[in-house]
């Protein structure tokens, strides 16, 4: 079995284009039923529930939890999503969760003064721990692990399934893989099967 793997070299806007037809013919051709992806605030979602409009294979958009900043997906791409068909699943990240609050040193804003660590010294939650491993791969692949998780925890995709899974690094899609799904209390049964494109750093510098 031979296949290929996309890489980009820098983050712009035209990746998500063109991830989202690679994601297409490969759902098509190998009859692949669900695509999950992730959008903070809907952008990339209805841009992807519009590029398999009429295909048959059902989207699900994984959104940012609800937090500090308040719900992130703007209404407008909301409905749109939902007018073409897509599902909307928005739930703790399957990484963080209540872990993030045990943080040795807490999340800023920017502008917001560095505060002091937390006493004792922070040990790194499993969480996190896959997250730091995943992200060794790219942004996107630790992203793509996530929402498969969470899309399958909500019940938006069947369990032990292949699916492909969406993610990036910012505001853009860059990565993909065709992934077997699990629940997040059975994280060890996703079984990756393809990766379909990625950046070929870690972090890919934005184009100004």
């Amino acid at each position: 079995m031979k296949g290929s793997i996309l890489y980009f070299e820098e983050s712009k806007p035209e990746n998500m284009d063109v991830v989202l037809n690679l994601v297409k013919q490969t759902a098509v051709s190998k009859g692949i039923k669900h695509v999950v992806v992730a959008s903070t605030r809907g952008n990339t979602g209805f841009k992807a529930v519009e590029a398999f409009k009429g295909t048959g294979i059902k989207v699900v958009v994984v959104t940012h939890q609800i937090g500090p900043r308040g719900p992130e997906l703007l209404p407008e791409n909301e409905e749109k999503i939902k007018a073409l068909g897509g599902e909307i699943v928005t739930c703790t990240h399957a990484f963080g969760g209540v872990n993030s609050s045990l943080r040795r040193i807490p999340r800023t804003e920017p502008g917001e003064q560095r505060p002091q660590p937390y006493w004792p010294a922070y040990v790194p939650s499993t969480g996190d721990l896959i997250a730091n491993v995943l992200r060794l791969f790219s942004q996107g692949m630790k992203v793509c692990f996530e929402i498969t998780v969470m899309a399958a925890d909500a019940g938006a995709i069947p369990i032990g399934e292949n699916v492909i899974a969406v993610g990036g690094q910012g505001r853009w899609a860059d990565t993909a893989i065709v992934v077997k799904s699990a629940n997040s209390t059975s994280f060890f049964d996703l079984d990756v099967g393809e990766i379909l494109a990625k950046t070929s750093t870690k972090r890919v510098p934005r184009k100004e």
